[in-house]
């Protein structure tokens, strides 16, 4: 881990306020952890576009009485079992469900599951959120 730096930043005042602002509805302490998350965050957005093996979680929200939708999104998963490190199925109510896809594999392959599974006709929210293992994130 490398030493403490310190460094500052000029911002018009407005735009301070408006990052005030959001320190304090995220319940950051301070600036400083905000702004190491805001860096992690891009580092991370850069390390999973570069290609190499990555983790990341695919959040759909579906109405599972649409016809056949939740058969499409097995058989998209059995086609990609490779990628799955595992899934969590939650009913919300009598037709809604929400799924969550923990993956592990390359981007192009995550990427590509993610796009199909969001796109299927009938899913009414999807979302793809990489991860890391923050090895390179101190």
């Amino acid at each position: 881990m490398g030493t403490t730096v310190r460094f500052g930043v000029s911002l018009d005042s407005d735009l301070l306020n408006r990052f005030d602002d959001l320190c304090g509805r995220q319940g950051y302490g301070n600036r400083s952890e905000a702004i190491r998350d805001l860096i992690r965050n891009t580092l991370v957005q850069e390390e999973w576009a570069s290609g190499e093996m990555i983790a990341a979680t695919i959040t759909l929200v579906y109405d599972h009485h649409k016809s056949d939708l939740a058969q499409k999104i097995t058989h998209a998963q059995h086609d990609n079992l490779h990628l799955i490190v595992t899934t969590l199925h939650v009913h919300l109510d009598h037709h809604n469900c929400l799924e969550v896809l923990i993956l592990k594999g390359s981007h192009q392959e995550v990427h590509h599951l993610a796009e199909r599974l969001i796109a299927t006709k009938g899913v009414k929210f999807g979302r793809l959120c990489p991860a890391t293992t923050g090895e390179n994130l101190r």
